[in-house]
């Protein structure tokens, strides 16, 4: 099946805040960041970007800052689309095609707990809306409900513009279950932690927290295992494991956005409640475990 897909190094964006609104300057400072250190693809508004507490009117112009900032680069803009109604999917998926995204990744509907099939006709409806590329996005753990294989193979021979998914599972045994019944399925890691199991499995790529961070190691890895170097890949997952454990001691994105503030990255530390800054403890383990790491600035 012959799809665009959108793969490789790509990072899942904070959004920065400053006295309780939008930091459209602090924004793009971070993606021109990312394009400066290897970077494939940048994620504005997913899970670590707080799509779920922005208006939108924010969530537009992150995808808008977004693209205007990788404009003339090489690098793409999978922009966040994802919502429990699937007409405002649908909505969000226009807008970021009409305004020039790459692509969209479309988290599974949250709260209403859709059937499978009713995920086949949620994901069906989004990928008729639009031509460019599609990305599903399974994170049963957040959004309590998992989008099987079998609706994700049938996704895949239906639809000609989803390609791939992004599996934040946990589970090696799904991504080697998805791509031993569908081998030309792209399957990104969605989990840090086991970025290099899911590249050597055959993952095409990574969509990564950490990269906020880091964007110059998740690159390296990415483009090593892409490239069959598994061992000097396995190097850096290995290296980078204290820190991928870390950013998920409490709810993402509350530990990047605080190591990120720590790095002088953004210059104030807030979050849309109901999430808020984290306790003094892990706050105080952030700090110790990114010491062993060097993070380059702007």
């Amino acid at each position: 099946m012959n799809k665009t897909a959108i793969i490789g190094a790509m990072t899942a964006l904070i959004t920065p805040f400053k006295d309780g609104k939008l930091d459209e300057i602090g924004y793009e400072k971070l993606i021109k960041r990312q394009i400066a250190n290897g970077i494939d693809a940048v994620i504005p508004v997913g899970t670590t970007g707080e799509s779920a507490t922005l208006t939108h009117d924010e969530h537009r112009i992150c995808i808008e800052i977004a693209v205007q900032t990788c404009k003339n680069t090489s690098v793409k803009v999978l922009a966040g689309a994802g919502s429990n109604a699937t007409h405002e999917a649908v909505g969000l998926a226009k807008f970021a095609e009409t305004n020039g995204a790459d692509g969209i990744l479309s988290v599974a509907p949250y709260y209403n707990k859709p059937t499978q099939e009713g995920l086949y006709r949620h994901y069906k409806a989004i990928a008729s809306s639009v031509d460019i590329p599609v990305l599903l996005y399974n994170v049963p753990g957040r959004v309590g409900v998992d989008i099987q294989p079998c609706t994700v193979f049938r996704l895949f021979q239906d639809c000609t513009n989803i390609y791939g998914i992004k599996e934040a599972t946990g589970s090696i045994d799904r991504c080697v279950d998805l791509l031993a019944h569908e081998p030309d399925l792209v399957v990104i890691s969605g989990e840090d932690a086991i970025n290099y199991p899911i590249l050597s499995n055959g993952g095409k790529g990574v969509i990564s927290v950490t990269a906020n961070l880091l964007p110059d190691e998740i690159s390296n890895l990415t483009h090593l295992a892409l490239k069959g170097e598994f061992a000097r890949a396995k190097a850096i997952n290995d290296k980078l494991y204290a820190i991928n454990k870390i950013m998920f001691c409490e709810s993402n994105p509350i530990p990047v956005k605080a190591a990120m503030y720590i790095a002088g990255l953004i210059s104030s530390l807030e979050y849309r409640l109901p999430l808020c800054e984290p306790s003094k403890e892990n706050l105080a383990k952030i700090e110790e475990i990114m010491k062993q790491y060097d993070i380059k600035g702007f």
